[in-house]
């Protein structure tokens, strides 16, 4: 396990790539450091391709993240220059996220506030325990969402539970997450570590290419910014056929034993 900042920390293991938010003091709020920080290792995650899945927690086991590090804004959003800054740096962390080319899994522990919810919405699936809790308090603070931010949520959950859940600011207990699909699943508390190790060592075992081709067909598909690309679409989805991969698979339906996919 490394501890690549103070707030941050990061392992990988048997092709998963693990990241733990820590801040436990402010329930895993993010910090400048943290946000600045985060690219890096997605970074480190996508150039290994050992790495076939991604899991995204809080430390502590009473908290996913509770948003951003409140103590830091006098510091970091004193002035306008400071806060382009700080939003800029916010920005490149969850574009990189939500953009990342492998599976990643939010595992929800506790509290999951403002840009917690936020960090959760850029990760393919979000996975949580049944003490779970979230809340977009914006509405309580005076605060305004950006619309790449917003549409992320609203990808998820649709626009009237969007809408809920700013307009009340208040929290959601995880089942009403879960009814709202703003989770996957819900989990007993003592399962969730297990759970999740589960689905990723699933996800890892599996062809990488087909799991790529997958995620950006879908991701494609929902796109707003225009149709989808057609060529990009056919381009992944011939690579699984002329794949390795697509040889091992069948080569081992027929022997009935698992395949060991190697990602080419």
């Amino acid at each position: 396990m490394n501890q690549i900042t103070d707030q941050l920390v990061v392992e990988k293991k048997d092709g998963v790539g693990l990241i733990q938010l820590d801040n436990q003091p402010r329930r895993n709020a993010m910090t400048f450091d943290m946000w600045n920080d985060l690219p890096a290792v997605l970074e480190d995650f996508r150039a290994d391709d050992n790495v076939r899945v991604v899991v995204l927690s809080g430390r502590g086991g009473k908290a996913f993240c509770a948003g951003a590090d409140i103590s830091q804004f006098e510091k970091n959003r004193s002035s306008e220059d400071a806060v382009e800054i700080y939003n800029n740096t916010v920005k490149a962390a969850s574009d990189t996220l939500a953009e990342f080319p492998k599976p990643t899994i939010a595992k929800i522990e506790g509290f999951c506030i403002g840009g917690g919810v936020g960090i959760a919405m850029c990760c393919d699936l979000r996975i949580a325990n049944d003490i779970s809790s979230y809340a977009v308090p914006a509405a309580k603070l005076g605060l305004g969402y950006r619309a790449d931010g917003l549409k992320r949520l609203v990808d998820v959950v649709g626009p009237s539970f969007a809408k809920e859940i700013f307009f009340t600011a208040r929290q959601f207990t995880a089942a009403e997450a879960l009814e709202m699909g703003l989770v996957n699943r819900v989990v007993p508390r003592s399962m969730l570590d297990a759970y999740v190790a589960d689905y990723a060592a699933r996800i890892a075992e599996n062809a990488p290419l087909t799991v790529f081709a997958a995620k950006t067909v879908i991701d494609q598909l929902v796109r707003n910014d225009g149709p989808p690309d057609d060529e990009l679409c056919a381009k992944v989805v011939d690579a699984c056929f002329d794949s390795e991969d697509y040889q091992e698979g069948r080569k081992a339906f027929m022997e009935k034993r698992k395949p060991q996919f190697k990602g080419r």
